[in-house]
């Protein structure tokens, strides 16, 4: 099993008489992508806070990178953008980063790095203020590369970006883990969460509901079949798949069986003389989940 980078325990965080985080144990493993998913309100930053030694806990305990949240070690080893970034609005681009490495005690060639992986090499040199609510974002993600931390967490690091700029935010994300970073990401895109996270945590009223892998999530592969007449073509399914994998639902029938099986599907359909008139995969998005689940436990 890989090395956990993130561990917490019951980790709890009360203010006054609410709980905005209610003892949450969840894992985060090296390499990984991990999507931290919940509606507004749900207790995501404040975990996230909490990591990084922003905010005490109330009960429970957290690791990070093997020691406490907001340990010195640990904060070198950590690229953080929560709630936003915060800059000098009349310094460029450029000089902002190059304040923040001084702090870390990084040279000037880290920050032509960073600007050059989120796309602002270009734009380095105009002040901060002149900044797109999306160039800000991409500011705050190069800040989190400084040093080239073993983990990053990255709090809603596509707000204010259009398709172009998500993508490349999706591409920068994946070749960070391939390079060996571990990324904490916290999104309301769950189209994007889908397609680049290894493992996601889904937090709803301050209690972690699931911890699992998309995949596991999305629940088992799956084949729609349309026919004509569909009696007819729904014997032909069973003959290939077994009684209890084809189940007759209002769209059609609904196959438990992998993409694989599908050439044999469509043979036996056509073979049993009914006419096919779709043949797809139908699986369940992550959205569609993450909204049974959160309705679930209000």
């Amino acid at each position: 099993m890989e090395e956990a980078i993130v561990g917490t325990d019951r980790l709890t965080k009360r203010y006054g008489s609410h709980t905005a985080v209610d003892a949450v144990s969840m894992t985060v493993r090296r390499g990984e992508i991990y999507g931290f998913l919940g509606p507004n309100g749900a207790g995501k930053t404040t975990t996230l806070r909490m990591l990084v030694g922003l905010i005490r806990p109330s009960g429970g305990t957290a690791t990070v990178l093997g020691r406490h949240p907001g340990d010195p070690e640990t904060l070198r080893r950590t690229g953080v953008l929560i709630e936003g970034p915060g800059f000098y609005p009349y310094l460029s681009g450029r000089d902002n980063l190059r304040v923040l490495a001084r702090y870390r005690r990084v040279g000037d060639g880290e920050v032509e790095q960073a600007l050059d992986r989120v796309a602002l090499t270009a734009r380095g040199g105009d002040r901060f203020r002149t900044y797109s609510l999306g160039m800000k974002q991409r500011l705050g993600v190069a800040a989190a590369l400084l040093g080239s931390p073993d983990l990053l967490i990255l709090d809603e690091p596509t707000n204010g970006l259009d398709p172009a700029g998500m993508a490349e935010m999706r591409e920068l994300i994946t070749g960070l883990a391939a390079d060996g970073h571990t990324v904490v990401l916290s999104s309301h895109l769950l189209s994007e969460v889908q397609e680049i996270c290894d493992r996601v945590g889904v937090i709803s009223g301050g209690r972690l509901l699931v911890e699992s892998t998309v995949r596991e999530l999305r629940g088992a592969a799956a084949l729609l079949v349309r026919a004509q007449p569909l009696e007819l073509a729904l014997l032909a399914v069973r003959a290939v798949v077994g009684e209890r994998s084809a189940l007759l639902t209002a769209n059609g029938i609904r196959v438990a069986a992998d993409a694989d099986q599908a050439p044999a599907i469509a043979r036996a359909v056509l073979a049993a003389g009914a006419d096919l008139l779709e043949l797809r995969s139908d699986e369940k998005s992550l959205e569609e989940v993450f909204f049974e689940m959160t309705e679930a436990a209000k």
